[in-house]
Order: structure tokens, then sequence, then C-alpha cells
């Protein structure tokens, strides 16, 4: 199927994080262990005939960091769970991030507020997980004086966000996530904009980006497309340790 589907392109003004990571950049070059957190719901946890992104990240990052960094163990924790969105995973702050002390933490986040719209009808049931992420976020940055770089990962561009009763909601839940990763000052990786790019620039059709076995609902993303955005979100995060790097040695970026 691979050798079908339209070459992808990785665009820079989409993908690159805004501030460096400073404290992944410190994890990496100390003496303990270096620790990702990867926060979310189902696009976290993976499906069964799909490997999930933190699977994928991980290994991408150990080979990324293998020759320059040979004695450098890096873990990326699954903290998945299907179905939930940010109040939920806010509970869970504790016991699934900052009992393993990481120092980069990914929150996939803002999907199932749409997904399961009608949970989130009201206005103010929708506002409580735009203020969940905001809570979320000043929690991960306030956590031991500020040890944690963090990057919130924004709904993913498929077939079931973009129905006519969900299509406005997606577009206010990515503008949402956009301002709160603005105003605290924390890296977004915009997922919605990389596979929309995917689709209206590059070709990718829906049914190569969704996973085939996701009926009816068609919001899960495949194999392949999951394995892309790993590959982009590596990228993202690699490029910005090297400017936190540059920036350690007194070096613009």
């Amino acid at each position: 199927m691979s050798e079908s589907l339209p070459a992808v392109d990785f665009p820079q003004g989409i993908i690159k994080l805004e501030h460096p990571l400073r404290h992944f950049y410190d994890a990496l070059h100390g003496q303990g262990p270096v620790r990702v957190v990867a926060m979310g719901s189902s696009s976290t946890a993976g499906r069964e005939d799909v490997v999930p992104y933190p699977y994928r990240l991980e290994m991408y990052l150990r080979r990324h960091y293998a020759e320059p960094l040979p004695n450098v163990r890096i873990d990326v924790l699954n903290r998945g769970k299907g179905g939930q969105e940010a109040p939920e995973e806010l509970d869970r702050f504790k016991s699934d991030i900052f009992r393993d002390a990481p120092s980069l933490v990914l929150w996939q986040v803002g999907t199932n507020a749409v997904f399961h719209k009608e949970k989130y009808k009201y206005k103010d049931k929708f506002k409580d997980v735009v203020d969940a992420i905001t809570d979320g976020v000043q929690q991960l940055l306030q956590w031991r004086e500020s040890a944690i770089d963090v990057v919130l990962i924004d709904p993913q561009y498929v077939t079931a966000m973009l129905r006519d009763d969900c299509a406005e909601l997606s577009e206010e839940i990515v503008l949402a996530i956009r301002e709160i990763a603005k105003a605290a000052k924390v890296n977004l990786f915009q997922r919605w904009a990389l596979m929309r790019h995917w689709h209206v620039q590059n070709g990718v059709s829906f049914e190569q980006m969704l996973d085939p076995t996701d009926r009816p609902d068609m919001l899960h993303q495949s194999d392949w497309s999951t394995l892309q955005v790993s590959q982009a979100l590596c990228k993202a995060i690699t490029d910005a340790t090297s400017s936190a790097g540059c920036l350690s040695a007194g070096v613009k970026p």
C-alpha cells in the first residue's frame, strides 16, 4: 500500500516548535534517566492494528541520539487512555506524569471534546475542556520550578472531525489550543495543520490517512499516517533541542 501513496513533506512553518526544549536538552546531557511522557486519549494509546506514536517516537529519538549520546537511554512513556478528554486526563497528572519526573511532556488533547460533542453540547461544558487544558499546562509549568518542557498536540485532521456537525467545533478547539499555547509560552505541535497540508497540498486521501478498520467513526489515523506524524514530531523535537543547545553554548540558533 505504501508504494501507491503520495510523498508527503513536513513544512517547517507547520512543524517547527516555537520554543527551545531546554529541559529536555539538559536531561540528555545530565546524569539521570531521560523520560518523555505522552499524555492523551486513543491517538496516544493506540489501536490493535496501529502502532501508536509514542513507541515510534521512542525508536526515532533513540536512533537520532545513538551516535552523539551513546550512553543515554530515552524512554517515551505511553499514558494514553481512549475516550478521555482534558478534565479526565488532568486527574491522572499526579500518577501518570509527575510520578515519573519527565523532562518533556507531550499532551495530545482536544479531539474528544469534538467527537463526543453531545457531552459538550452546551458552551459551558466545552469551556470546561478549554479551562482544563489551561489548568493542566499551568500545573506542568509549575511542577518542580518548571522542570518540564511542554508540547501540546492538537487534533487529527480526519473525516469525523470535518463532518457538518463537527467542523465548526473542530476549528474552535484547534484555535483554543493554539491560544492556550501562545498565552502560556509553550510549544504546539500542529497535527491538524500538518495533516490538512498532506490532504490539500500532497494529495493524500482521507482513505489513506484513516485506519480502515475504524468504521463508521472514521476518527483514527492509519498506521501509515501515524508513522508520518511520529517522524514529523521527532524532527520537531530534535530541532528544538538543538536550538536549546545553541542557546546554552551562547550561539544563535
